[in-house]
């Protein structure tokens, strides 16, 4: 077995199956094995997509063990030379494991590598790349250095800003929503650490890697990850369990600093904490009270892309869903034409926009390439899904 990819799922159903249906179109002509592990869902994810992809092996945990937990008990069950770790919230272009694999193949000093994420608009998300978050380089980024120098070798080494976009280069930490492995490298230095639940391990395990004689890399090539802008960092629990990774790996890779060192260290660490928290409890009392701020009330402009029989059923779509849109009709071959139109005639207007293309004419990674050439902060990507008639964008999943 060449691959094994394992993905973690948890009450999103919908994004996993956009995510499993991209995943197949990638895999075609690989010998590979794909892992489902739900970590005890509440939305019928299993019953509703186990019938609808037979070839993946779901695994249904019945409690919830974390990123961690749940990754860990499908590699110990796979056969794949290299494991890839996958979010269920991600789309992978056509292009992208083939090109993984030949990397791998060809680097046998690579024990994992990470790729570039798109945010829903098309531009990077700067997780791509990222370093090992060192005191220093974790002060710089606290005190606004790092996004003051973005391009900075010393000051944005946290986002890993001297490394150009275009060309393959050595990272430290390879982020988990698409992370590459060499299974005899997991085989040296061990799986995931279960200590930390959801954020942290893979900074953890690439710093391990490293340790073990292992390199990180970062190839340039796309996925769309949504929650690379949309991570609930309102939520009381993502305030504890962020901040509590932080805490974990500092203590287990440098709890034998100095105090001189370690306390401000750990003081900063709580004081980031308190304020998020501060922040969140603020956001709640606000809602709890009624408030919403302009861009809640503000909905999208749906233009929806494809074929003829497509416009036909996105206008019965928009009708039942009381949605604004309009709608073109285009061939695979002029999709680049085609959203140079679209962007052309958006122009410099502020309100929302979703392009929402017809996933059985055009191939994922061309629609990726389309908006990652001229990322517009309010026009966002969409997937139309003909076979369940449904549209699936960042903030909505509509019909089917």
């Amino acid at each position: 077995m060449k691959l094994s990819v394992i993905i973690v799922n948890y009450n999103v159903k919908y994004y996993l199956e956009q995510c499993l249906e991209s995943l197949q179109r990638a895999l075609e002509g690989i010998e590979a094995e794909v892992f489902v592990v739900d970590n005890h869902s509440s939305d019928g994810s299993i019953a509703y997509l186990r019938p609808r992809f037979p070839a993946v092996r779901f695994i249904a945990s019945a409690h919830n063990l974390g990123f961690a937990g749940g990754n860990n008990i499908a590699i110990r069950q796979s056969q794949g030379e290299y494991i890839l770790l996958l979010n269920p919230d991600t789309v992978v272009g056509e292009d992208v494991i083939r090109a993984s694999l030949d990397f791998m193949d060809i680097h046998p000093k690579a024990g994992g590598h990470g790729v570039e994420m798109l945010n829903d608009s098309g531009s990077r998300a700067l997780e791509s790349r990222r370093g090992l978050p060192s005191p220093m380089v974790s002060f710089y980024k606290m005190v606004g250095l790092c996004k003051h120098f973005p391009q900075s070798r010393r000051f944005a080494h946290y986002y890993m800003g001297g490394l150009s976009w275009e060309v393959a280069g050595q990272i430290e930490v390879v982020s988990g929503a698409y992370c590459f492995l060499r299974k005899s490298a997991l085989d040296q230095i061990g799986l995931l650490d279960e200590d930390f639940f959801m954020y942290g391990e893979d900074v953890d395990l690439s710093y391990r890697l490293l340790k073990g004689g292992y390199e990180n890399w970062y190839l340039p090539v796309r996925i769309l990850h949504y929650k690379g802008e949309s991570t609930q960092k309102s939520s009381f629990r993502y305030v504890h369990v962020f901040y509590d990774a932080m805490l974990i790996f500092f203590r287990k890779h440098y709890g034998g600093m100095n105090a001189l060192w370690r306390l401000p260290i750990k003081g900063a660490i709580y004081l980031k904490a308190f304020a998020s928290l501060m922040r969140t409890t603020a956001h709640v009392v606000r809602k709890k009270l009624g408030f919403r701020t302009a861009k809640s009330r503000t909905y999208p402009r749906y233009i929806f892309v494809g074929s003829e029989e497509m416009t036909l059923a996105c206008q019965q779509l928009a009708a039942d869903n009381a949605l604004t849109a309009e709608y073109r009709i285009a061939e695979a071959d002029e999709l680049m034409k085609i959203h140079d139109e679209i962007l052309q005639q958006i122009g410099r207007q502020s309100k929302p926009y979703c392009v929402a293309y017809d996933t059985s004419r055009f191939r994922y990674q061309d629609i990726l390439n389309a908006f990652a050439r001229q990322p517009i902060s309010n026009v966002h990507i969409g997937f139309y899904h003909p076979k369940d008639n449904r549209v699936i964008t960042m903030t909505e999943i509509i019909g089917g």
